[in-house]
C-alpha cells in the first residue's frame, strides 16, 4: 500500500469513525446539528411560543415543527396540509401562530389598516364586519394576522430568527461536511491511479 493509499484510507476512517471504510455512516448530519438536535431545538421554540401566546391551532407540537420545516422548504399551505393530512385552513392558522407569514396573509378584501384602526378604536367584531362588508369569520382571521404580526414585531422577529438559525445551521453543517469530504478526497487522490484496492 503506497503513501497516497494509506492517506486516503486513514482519512476515510477518521471521517466515519468506523473500523472499516466499507460501512456507510449512519449519522445524517455532523456534530454541529444532528437531526435529533434540530427537532429538539424546533420543539423548544414551538413550546415557548405556545406558552407565551394564545395559539389558535389544533395541531400538536410535532405537527407544528413539520409546518416550520416545510414552510422554509418553500411549500405552501396546501402542500403542507396534504402532507400532514390536515385542512389548509388549519395549516394557515398554525403558520400564523408561529409568526411565519406570506404576502397573501394581508391580501384582505378591504384595506387591512382600516381593520387595525377599527380594532384599536374598540369596535366589536360584528360592527367591524358590517363596516367592512365581510363576514365576522373574515374579520377574526385578519385580526389574528394583525395580532400575530404585532407579536412578532414586539419581539423583533425573535422566533422566526430562531427557526431560521436552527435550519440554517443544518444547511451549513451539511454544506461544510460535503465540502470537507470533497476537498479531502481531492487532496488525497491527487495524482493517484483510480484502480486502487485496500
Amino acid at each position: 500500500m503506497d503513501k497516497k493509499t494509506e492517506e486516503l484510507r486513514d482519512m476515510f476512517l477518521n471521517m466515519t469513525d468506523e473500523a472499516t471504510v466499507t460501512e456507510r455512516q449512519e449519522e445524517t448530519h455532523g456534530s454541529l446539528s444532528t437531526e435529533e438536535k434540530i427537532q429538539e431545538q424546533l420543539l423548544a421554540v414551538v413550546t415557548e411560543m405556545r406558552d407565551r401566546y394564545e395559539f389558535d391551532t389544533t395541531l400538536d407540537d410535532e405537527q407544528l415543527t413539520a409546518v416550520v420545516r416545510r414552510f422554509y422548504a418553500g411549500e405552501d399551505d396546501d402542500e403542507i396540509a396534504a402532507e400532514l393530512g390536515e385542512r389548509e385552513e388549519s395549516v394557515a392558522r398554525s403558520r400564523i401562530d408561529l409568526h411565519l407569514f406570506t404576502l397573501s396573509d394581508t391580501e384582505a378584501p378591504f384595506e387591512i389598516e382600516r381593520l387595525r384602526m377599527l380594532v384599536n378604536d374598540g369596535v366589536s367584531t360584528a360592527d367591524c364586519a358590517a363596516e367592512l362588508d365581510v363576514s365576522e369569520a373574515t374579520v377574526r382571521h385578519y385580526q389574528r394576522v394583525l395580532e400575530a404580526k404585532d407579536e412578532a414585531r414586539a419581539m423583533n422577529q425573535q422566533y422566526t430568527n430562531e427557526f431560521e438559525n436552527i435550519l440554517q445551521d443544518r444547511e451549513i453543517s451539511d454544506r461544510m461536511t460535503g465540502d470537507i469530504q470533497q476537498d479531502g478526497l481531492d487532496d488525497a487522490t491527487d495524482g493517484m491511479e483510480t484502480n486502487v484496492s485496500f
